[in-house]
């Protein structure tokens, strides 16, 4: 059960209860979030912004994403997580092995790079130059600074979950791919 209580939004404005009727999949993260009203509305674009609208091949972003999440020992994330990376095309073995050791065989070279950078930024802030510089030879500009935003935003959802010990959903009612292609 969360800590508090999820709002009722016969109680919220106009503006969030629109908005919260456009989410399908309604899940417990986004049943808790009106309860910061001024954020809710930035928080689903910019997630949905990282999700469906950046550069970066998308299971290098479940790599990262999960990453965050295991660091983080962020259960909800990492379930939520790891259905998004198997609809997007990751193997099964690469999301298990996620958890362990980066230097795995599963991964590719530059999938083991993703999963330095990640652990440098959220372990240290900045990442080392050298990591840095070698990422930077697969990634441009803008898939840089979508990587620090990505890692960035999940370790803020990562907490937000666990300080309010968001319960997963019934199996029965989620879509297992999130309906990632309606969000479009």
């Amino acid at each position: 059960m969360a800590r508090i209580p999820y709002p009722d939004l016969s109680n919220a404005s106009k503006d969030v209860r629109d908005l919260a009727e456009r989410i399908e999949p309604m899940l417990n993260i986004f049943r808790m979030l009106p309860h910061a009203e001024s954020a809710f509305y930035g928080f689903m674009k910019f997630g949905n912004s990282l999700l469906l609208k950046t550069q970066i091949d998308p299971i290098l972003r479940e790599i990262m994403i999960l990453r965050v999440g295991h660091l983080s020992r962020a259960n909800y994330e990492i379930h939520q997580h790891e259905k998004i990376a198997a609809h997007v095309g990751m193997s099964l073995a690469k999301i298990a092995a996620i958890a362990g050791d980066r230097e795995s065989e599963v991964f590719s070279e530059v999938e083991r790079l993703v999963l330095r950078f990640v652990d440098e930024v959220v372990e240290g802030v900045k990442a080392t130059n050298e990591t840095f510089d070698a990422l930077s030879i697969h990634f441009n500009h803008r898939q840089l600074n979508e990587a620090v935003l990505t890692i960035g935003f999940y370790m803020m959802v990562c907490r937000y979950l666990e300080n309010f010990e968001i319960e997963l959903e019934d199996e029965g009612n989620v879509d297992p791919t999130l309906n990632i292609d309606g969000w479009k």
